[in-house]
Protein backbone atom coordinates (compact mmCIF):
# COMPACT_ATOMS: atom_id res chain seq x y z
CA UNK A 1 0.00 0.00 0.00
CA UNK A 2 1.32 3.45 -0.92
CA UNK A 3 2.34 5.77 1.93
CA UNK A 4 -0.13 8.42 0.72
CA UNK A 5 -3.01 5.93 0.94
CA UNK A 6 -2.02 5.00 4.49
CA UNK A 7 -1.89 8.66 5.49
CA UNK A 8 -5.29 9.29 3.90
CA UNK A 9 -6.85 6.33 5.73
CA UNK A 10 -5.43 7.43 9.06
CA UNK A 11 -6.63 10.98 8.46
CA UNK A 12 -10.08 9.70 7.49
CA UNK A 13 -10.29 7.56 10.61
CA UNK A 14 -9.30 10.54 12.76
CA UNK A 15 -12.09 12.61 11.23
CA UNK A 16 -14.62 9.86 11.95
CA UNK A 17 -13.46 9.53 15.57
CA UNK A 18 -13.58 13.30 16.05
CA UNK A 19 -17.07 13.44 14.56
CA UNK A 20 -18.25 10.59 16.79
CA UNK A 21 -16.91 12.29 19.89
CA UNK A 22 -18.57 15.60 19.07
CA UNK A 23 -21.84 14.30 17.63
CA UNK A 24 -24.85 15.19 19.83
CA UNK A 25 -26.70 12.24 21.34
CA UNK A 26 -30.10 11.43 19.89
CA UNK A 27 -32.87 12.11 22.37
CA UNK A 28 -33.87 8.43 22.53
CA UNK A 29 -37.32 6.89 22.52
CA UNK A 30 -37.84 7.13 26.29
CA UNK A 31 -37.01 10.83 26.41
CA UNK A 32 -39.19 11.45 23.36
CA UNK A 33 -42.10 9.73 25.13
CA UNK A 34 -41.48 11.68 28.34
CA UNK A 35 -41.47 15.00 26.47
CA UNK A 36 -44.70 14.13 24.66
CA UNK A 37 -46.31 13.00 27.90
CA UNK A 38 -44.98 15.95 29.88
CA UNK A 39 -44.10 13.74 32.86
CA UNK A 40 -41.44 11.36 34.12
CA UNK A 41 -43.15 8.23 35.46
CA UNK A 42 -41.24 7.14 38.55
CA UNK A 43 -41.67 3.85 40.39
CA UNK A 44 -41.23 4.28 44.15
CA UNK A 45 -41.81 2.40 47.40
CA UNK A 46 -45.35 2.19 48.72
CA UNK A 47 -44.07 4.00 51.81
CA UNK A 48 -40.60 4.04 53.33
CA UNK A 49 -39.90 7.24 55.28
CA UNK A 50 -36.72 8.97 54.20
CA UNK A 51 -36.67 7.25 50.81
CA UNK A 52 -40.15 7.50 49.30
CA UNK A 53 -43.35 8.22 51.19
CA UNK A 54 -46.44 10.32 50.61
CA UNK A 55 -48.12 12.58 53.17
CA UNK A 56 -51.88 12.91 53.67
CA UNK A 57 -52.04 15.39 50.78
CA UNK A 58 -50.27 13.01 48.42
CA UNK A 59 -46.98 14.92 48.40
CA UNK A 60 -44.02 12.57 47.96
CA UNK A 61 -40.70 13.08 49.72
CA UNK A 62 -37.52 11.10 50.23
CA UNK A 63 -34.08 10.44 48.83
CA UNK A 64 -35.42 8.22 46.01
CA UNK A 65 -38.12 10.79 45.29
CA UNK A 66 -35.55 13.59 44.96
CA UNK A 67 -33.71 11.56 42.31
CA UNK A 68 -36.80 11.55 40.11
CA UNK A 69 -37.47 15.22 40.81
CA UNK A 70 -33.93 16.08 39.74
CA UNK A 71 -34.31 14.10 36.52
CA UNK A 72 -37.65 15.78 35.76
CA UNK A 73 -36.06 19.20 36.33
CA UNK A 74 -33.18 18.29 34.03
CA UNK A 75 -35.27 16.96 31.12
CA UNK A 76 -38.58 18.84 31.48
CA UNK A 77 -37.55 21.99 33.34
CA UNK A 78 -39.90 21.29 36.26
CA UNK A 79 -39.25 19.00 39.24
CA UNK A 80 -43.00 18.63 39.79
CA UNK A 81 -43.61 16.98 36.43
CA UNK A 82 -43.44 13.48 37.90
CA UNK A 83 -46.10 10.80 38.09
CA UNK A 84 -45.51 8.63 41.17
CA UNK A 85 -46.26 4.92 40.90
CA UNK A 86 -46.06 3.12 44.29
CA UNK A 87 -44.74 -0.42 43.78
CA UNK A 88 -44.36 -3.45 46.02
CA UNK A 89 -41.10 -5.39 46.05
CA UNK A 90 -42.73 -8.13 43.99
CA UNK A 91 -44.16 -5.78 41.33
CA UNK A 92 -41.28 -3.32 40.90
CA UNK A 93 -39.26 -5.08 38.20
CA UNK A 94 -42.28 -6.07 36.10
CA UNK A 95 -43.46 -2.45 36.16
CA UNK A 96 -40.13 -1.30 34.73
CA UNK A 97 -39.85 -4.12 32.21
CA UNK A 98 -43.38 -3.52 30.89
CA UNK A 99 -42.92 0.22 30.47
CA UNK A 100 -45.34 1.15 33.24
CA UNK A 101 -42.58 3.36 34.70
CA UNK A 102 -39.64 5.16 33.07
CA UNK A 103 -37.34 4.70 36.04
CA UNK A 104 -37.42 2.62 39.21
CA UNK A 105 -36.17 4.65 42.17
CA UNK A 106 -37.17 2.38 45.01
CA UNK A 107 -34.42 1.43 47.52
CA UNK A 108 -33.38 -1.44 45.25
CA UNK A 109 -30.13 -3.38 45.66
CA UNK A 110 -27.84 -3.65 42.64
CA UNK A 111 -26.88 -7.32 42.23
CA UNK A 112 -25.43 -9.41 39.39
CA UNK A 113 -28.64 -11.40 38.94
CA UNK A 114 -30.79 -8.30 38.68
CA UNK A 115 -28.30 -6.50 36.46
CA UNK A 116 -27.80 -9.38 34.05
CA UNK A 117 -31.14 -11.15 33.83
CA UNK A 118 -34.02 -8.71 34.30
CA UNK A 119 -33.61 -6.49 31.24
CA UNK A 120 -32.66 -3.42 33.22
CA UNK A 121 -29.61 -1.27 33.92
CA UNK A 122 -28.72 0.27 37.27
CA UNK A 123 -27.70 3.89 36.78
CA UNK A 124 -25.67 4.38 39.96
CA UNK A 125 -25.62 4.02 43.72
CA UNK A 126 -27.52 6.63 45.70
CA UNK A 127 -27.18 4.96 49.11
CA UNK A 128 -24.59 2.43 50.30
CA UNK A 129 -26.39 0.23 52.79
CA UNK A 130 -26.12 -3.14 54.54
CA UNK A 131 -28.61 -5.61 55.98
CA UNK A 132 -28.98 -5.89 59.73
CA UNK A 133 -31.29 -7.00 62.52
CA UNK A 134 -33.62 -5.15 64.88
CA UNK A 135 -34.78 -6.50 68.24
CA UNK A 136 -36.71 -5.23 71.23
CA UNK A 137 -34.41 -3.58 73.76
CA UNK A 138 -35.94 -5.67 76.56
CA UNK A 139 -34.55 -8.87 75.00
CA UNK A 140 -31.03 -7.75 76.00
CA UNK A 141 -29.73 -9.21 72.72
CA UNK A 142 -26.57 -7.33 71.68
CA UNK A 143 -25.39 -9.34 68.67
CA UNK A 144 -26.93 -11.16 65.74
CA UNK A 145 -24.93 -14.20 66.83
CA UNK A 146 -27.22 -14.35 69.89
CA UNK A 147 -30.28 -14.98 67.70
CA UNK A 148 -29.77 -18.75 67.46
CA UNK A 149 -33.13 -20.46 66.89
CA UNK A 150 -35.00 -17.14 66.79
CA UNK A 151 -38.02 -16.42 64.58
CA UNK A 152 -37.06 -13.59 62.21
CA UNK A 153 -39.66 -11.58 60.29
CA UNK A 154 -38.65 -10.88 56.69
CA UNK A 155 -40.30 -9.73 53.46
CA UNK A 156 -40.35 -12.04 50.46
CA UNK A 157 -39.17 -11.11 46.96
CA UNK A 158 -36.13 -9.24 48.31
CA UNK A 159 -32.39 -9.76 48.63
CA UNK A 160 -33.08 -9.63 52.38
CA UNK A 161 -34.60 -13.11 52.41
CA UNK A 162 -31.65 -14.64 50.53
CA UNK A 163 -29.08 -12.87 52.70
CA UNK A 164 -30.80 -14.13 55.84
CA UNK A 165 -30.64 -17.72 54.58
CA UNK A 166 -26.95 -17.34 53.67
CA UNK A 167 -26.05 -15.83 57.06
CA UNK A 168 -28.09 -18.49 58.85
CA UNK A 169 -26.28 -21.35 57.11
CA UNK A 170 -22.77 -19.91 57.33
CA UNK A 171 -23.10 -19.28 61.08
CA UNK A 172 -25.20 -22.36 61.94
CA UNK A 173 -27.75 -20.22 63.79
CA UNK A 174 -30.89 -22.19 62.87
CA UNK A 175 -32.93 -18.98 62.73
CA UNK A 176 -36.45 -19.51 61.43
CA UNK A 177 -37.51 -17.04 58.70
CA UNK A 178 -41.13 -15.94 59.02
CA UNK A 179 -41.88 -14.68 55.53
CA UNK A 180 -44.48 -12.08 54.54
CA UNK A 181 -45.37 -10.86 51.07
CA UNK A 182 -45.80 -7.20 52.05
CA UNK A 183 -43.60 -4.84 54.04
CA UNK A 184 -46.60 -3.76 56.10
CA UNK A 185 -47.44 -7.34 57.14
CA UNK A 186 -43.85 -8.15 58.12
CA UNK A 187 -43.53 -4.98 60.19
CA UNK A 188 -46.88 -5.49 61.92
CA UNK A 189 -45.93 -9.05 62.81
CA UNK A 190 -42.62 -7.97 64.35
CA UNK A 191 -44.06 -5.18 66.48
CA UNK A 192 -46.88 -7.48 67.65
CA UNK A 193 -44.28 -9.90 69.01
CA UNK A 194 -44.63 -12.64 66.38
CA UNK A 195 -40.84 -12.64 65.81
CA UNK A 196 -37.86 -12.07 68.08
CA UNK A 197 -36.09 -10.10 65.34
CA UNK A 198 -36.73 -8.19 62.15
CA UNK A 199 -34.30 -8.00 59.25
CA UNK A 200 -33.94 -5.67 56.29
CA UNK A 201 -31.52 -2.93 55.16
CA UNK A 202 -30.27 -0.87 58.09
CA UNK A 203 -31.68 2.32 56.57
CA UNK A 204 -35.07 0.67 56.15
CA UNK A 205 -35.06 -0.47 59.76
CA UNK A 206 -34.30 3.04 60.95
CA UNK A 207 -37.25 4.28 58.90
CA UNK A 208 -39.56 1.54 60.17
CA UNK A 209 -38.53 2.03 63.81
CA UNK A 210 -39.08 5.78 63.58
CA UNK A 211 -42.47 5.49 61.86
CA UNK A 212 -44.07 2.34 63.26
CA UNK A 213 -42.79 1.82 66.82
CA UNK A 214 -44.93 3.38 69.54
CA UNK A 215 -41.63 4.21 71.26
CA UNK A 216 -38.57 3.93 68.97
CA UNK A 217 -36.28 3.69 72.02
CA UNK A 218 -37.84 0.31 72.82
CA UNK A 219 -36.02 -1.19 69.82
CA UNK A 220 -32.36 -1.46 68.92
CA UNK A 221 -30.62 -2.12 65.60
CA UNK A 222 -27.82 -4.63 66.20
CA UNK A 223 -24.30 -3.61 65.14
CA UNK A 224 -23.61 -6.37 62.59
CA UNK A 225 -24.22 -5.76 58.91
CA UNK A 226 -24.43 -9.08 57.07
CA UNK A 227 -24.36 -7.89 53.48
CA UNK A 228 -23.51 -5.13 51.03
CA UNK A 229 -26.62 -3.36 49.75
CA UNK A 230 -25.77 -0.72 47.13
CA UNK A 231 -29.15 0.92 46.54
CA UNK A 232 -29.87 2.81 43.36
CA UNK A 233 -32.29 3.55 40.52
CA UNK A 234 -32.66 1.38 37.44
CA UNK A 235 -33.94 1.95 33.91
CA UNK A 236 -35.09 -0.40 31.17
CA UNK A 237 -32.29 -1.86 29.06
CA UNK A 238 -32.17 -0.86 25.41
CA UNK A 239 -32.26 2.94 25.54
CA UNK A 240 -28.67 4.09 25.92
CA UNK A 241 -29.62 7.78 25.84
CA UNK A 242 -32.08 7.55 28.74
CA UNK A 243 -29.59 5.42 30.66
CA UNK A 244 -26.93 8.13 30.17
CA UNK A 245 -29.26 10.96 31.19
CA UNK A 246 -30.42 9.21 34.36
CA UNK A 247 -26.93 8.36 35.59
CA UNK A 248 -25.40 11.75 34.77
CA UNK A 249 -28.12 13.64 36.65
CA UNK A 250 -27.16 11.63 39.75
CA UNK A 251 -23.46 12.22 39.06
CA UNK A 252 -24.16 15.95 38.71
CA UNK A 253 -25.68 16.08 42.22
CA UNK A 254 -22.58 14.36 43.64
CA UNK A 255 -20.20 16.60 41.67
CA UNK A 256 -22.13 19.67 42.84
CA UNK A 257 -21.46 18.78 46.47
CA UNK A 258 -17.78 18.27 45.75
CA UNK A 259 -17.51 21.73 44.17
CA UNK A 260 -19.57 23.47 46.85
CA UNK A 261 -22.58 24.14 44.63
CA UNK A 262 -25.79 24.21 46.68
CA UNK A 263 -29.46 24.83 46.09
CA UNK A 264 -29.03 28.24 47.70
CA UNK A 265 -25.89 29.43 45.86
CA UNK A 266 -26.34 27.76 42.47
CA UNK A 267 -27.25 31.06 40.76
CA UNK A 268 -24.22 32.86 42.16
CA UNK A 269 -21.98 29.92 41.24
CA UNK A 270 -22.88 30.37 37.58
CA UNK A 271 -20.48 33.33 37.67
CA UNK A 272 -17.61 31.09 38.83
CA UNK A 273 -14.42 31.10 36.76
CA UNK A 274 -13.73 27.45 37.64
CA UNK A 275 -14.04 25.49 34.36
CA UNK A 276 -15.40 22.43 36.19
CA UNK A 277 -18.18 24.47 37.82
CA UNK A 278 -18.92 26.13 34.49
CA UNK A 279 -19.32 22.75 32.81
CA UNK A 280 -21.68 21.54 35.53
CA UNK A 281 -23.86 24.63 35.48
CA UNK A 282 -23.82 25.30 31.74
CA UNK A 283 -22.07 28.65 31.94
CA UNK A 284 -19.06 27.32 30.03
CA UNK A 285 -18.58 24.33 27.78
CA UNK A 286 -21.91 22.77 26.77
CA UNK A 287 -22.16 19.25 28.22
CA UNK A 288 -25.89 18.93 27.66
CA UNK A 289 -25.72 18.41 23.90
CA UNK A 290 -23.90 15.11 24.44
CA UNK A 291 -26.95 13.87 26.37
CA UNK A 292 -29.56 15.29 24.03
CA UNK A 293 -30.32 18.05 26.55
CA UNK A 294 -29.67 21.78 26.79
CA UNK A 295 -26.66 23.23 28.59
CA UNK A 296 -28.50 24.00 31.88
CA UNK A 297 -29.76 20.47 32.59
CA UNK A 298 -27.59 20.01 35.70
CA UNK A 299 -28.20 23.57 36.91
CA UNK A 300 -31.95 22.87 36.98
CA UNK A 301 -31.49 19.55 38.80
CA UNK A 302 -29.38 21.18 41.53
CA UNK A 303 -31.72 24.17 41.76
CA UNK A 304 -34.63 21.77 42.27
CA UNK A 305 -33.28 19.44 44.97
CA UNK A 306 -29.82 20.65 45.99
CA UNK A 307 -26.60 18.66 45.84
CA UNK A 308 -26.29 15.05 46.99
CA UNK A 309 -25.25 16.07 50.51
CA UNK A 310 -28.35 18.26 50.85
CA UNK A 311 -30.59 15.46 49.57
CA UNK A 312 -29.04 13.05 52.10
CA UNK A 313 -29.22 15.47 55.03
CA UNK A 314 -32.81 16.51 54.36
CA UNK A 315 -34.19 12.99 54.01
CA UNK A 316 -32.14 10.54 56.05
CA UNK A 317 -29.22 12.39 57.69
CA UNK A 318 -28.46 13.12 61.36
CA UNK A 319 -30.83 16.11 61.41
CA UNK A 320 -33.71 14.16 59.82
CA UNK A 321 -36.12 11.92 61.79
CA UNK A 322 -34.09 8.87 60.65
CA UNK A 323 -30.83 10.30 62.07
CA UNK A 324 -28.64 8.09 59.87
CA UNK A 325 -24.90 8.88 59.88
CA UNK A 326 -23.35 9.88 56.57
CA UNK A 327 -20.77 7.09 56.88
CA UNK A 328 -19.93 5.37 53.60
CA UNK A 329 -22.24 7.81 51.82
CA UNK A 330 -19.89 10.71 52.47
CA UNK A 331 -17.83 12.02 49.56
CA UNK A 332 -14.66 10.14 48.66
CA UNK A 333 -12.55 13.06 49.89
CA UNK A 334 -14.36 13.16 53.25
CA UNK A 335 -13.92 9.57 54.34
CA UNK A 336 -16.73 7.98 52.36
CA UNK A 337 -16.97 6.18 49.03
CA UNK A 338 -19.47 8.42 47.21
CA UNK A 339 -17.72 9.28 43.98
CA UNK A 340 -18.85 10.51 40.57
CA UNK A 341 -17.04 10.45 37.24
CA UNK A 342 -16.10 13.99 36.17
CA UNK A 343 -18.39 16.10 34.02
CA UNK A 344 -16.01 16.94 31.23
Amino acid sequence: MHQKSVVKRIAGAAVLVTAALSWPAHAGKTLDTIKQRGQVVCGVNTGLAGFSAADSQGNWTGLDVDVCKAIAAAVLGDANKVKWVPLTAQARFTALQSGEVDILSRNTTWTLTRDASLGLDFVGVTYYDGQGFMVATKTKVTSAKNLKGADVCVQSGTTTEKNLNDYNKSNNLNMKPVVFESLEASVKAFFSGRCQAYTTDASGMASIRNKEASNPNDYVILPELISKEPLGPAVRRGDAEWFAISKWVIFALIEAEEYGITQANVDQMKASTDPAVQRILGSGEDMGKLLGLDKEWAYRAIKAVGNYGEVFERNVGPKSPLKLPRGLNNLWNKGGIMYAPPIR
